[in-house]
């Protein structure tokens, strides 16, 4: 393995263990004034078990941020977890010097948010989800969610905008390049050597997503590739449809630069919404 492949498995793992750590921090600071100390720790320590044993040895961040969405927001099972203890104290009390254990010294987890839905068979390589309505009445319902997330995370499973860059700081960083280099169009910069400025600017933004691993590799080409693809083939089009009556290359390439910078803005403005949404991981 090589020194650079080495330190990109690192980084890679580091942000896997990271995700885990943040979500059982934010768990153990909703458990303060809840529950007690012991229960606390207790609370902690089998929170990070159930959640290692559902990433099942994974490594990939997108991996463990779906295991993560399933729990759902750390408060909610700190309040489980409270009204568990409430329930189950006379029956611990009752039994406790039998067992060896006190009140709050049971082995079992509460339920993770799915445990009851039906289980889904595992993905062969290569098959990506089919996004689906949810009933008749709501299409868009993904669509929705998205648009609600920032103003109630719980719309989307405790995920919201803020906790979307806090995970993926880099991915951001590279969404963020992306609409640099769109918004430099219209300031006409001098090239780079022959390279126009937007070009190498989103060069850099599409190399930082073309290496993430929170995107599938479809989702990494089709938004990264959206501003080319509207710089060239929307060029042509729209270039050729403004040629009209004058017909010849000159007339076409003159249509075509007045408009390809244009279209370029757009691709990369569909690119990068395309990609924020797949972040938010919705379907």
């Amino acid at each position: 393995m090589s020194p650079l492949i080495g330190a990109a498995w690192l980084d890679v793992r580091e942000r896997a263990d990271q995700l885990v750590l943040n979500y059982v921090s934010r768990a153990a600071d909703a458990a303060h004034g809840v529950l007690r100390s012991e229960q606390r720790l207790d609370f902690a320590r089998r929170l990070r078990a159930r959640i290692e044993a559902e990433v099942g040895g994974s490594e990939n961040p997108r991996t463990v941020a779906k295991v993560l969405d399933r729990f759902g927001d750390p408060a909610a099972l700190v309040a489980r977890e409270a009204r568990r203890l409430t329930e189950s104290a006379p029956e611990a009390a009752a039994c406790g010097s039998r067992a060896g254990l006190g009140p709050e010294g049971t082995r079992r987890f509460p339920a993770i948010r799915d445990d009851t839905a039906p289980a889904h068979p595992p993905r062969r390589a290569g098959q990506h989800r089919v996004s689906r309505p949810t009933s008749l009445g709501l299409p868009f319902a993904g669509l929705r969610r998205v648009a609600m997330s920032t103003a109630n995370p719980m719309a989307t499973g405790g995920r919201d905008a803020r906790t979307v860059v806090k995970e993926h700081p880099r991915e951001t960083a590279a969404l963020v390049i992306l609409v640099v280099a769109a918004l430099l169009v219209p300031f006409g910069l001098p090239p780079l050597a022959i390279f126009p400025v937007p070009l190498v600017v989103w060069a850099a933004g599409t190399a930082v997503v073309l290496l993430s691993e929170s995107w599938e590799v479809r989702d990494r080409f089709l938004g990264a590739g959206a501003p080319l693809l509207g710089y060239v083939v929307g060029g042509v089009l729209v270039g050729g449809l403004r040629v009209g009556a004058e017909p010849g290359f000159d007339t076409f390439m003159t249509a075509f630069w007045a408009v390809s910078g244009t279209m370029f803005m757009i691709g990369t403005g569909l690119g990068v919404v395309w990609l924020a949404y797949r972040l938010l991981d919705l379907d």
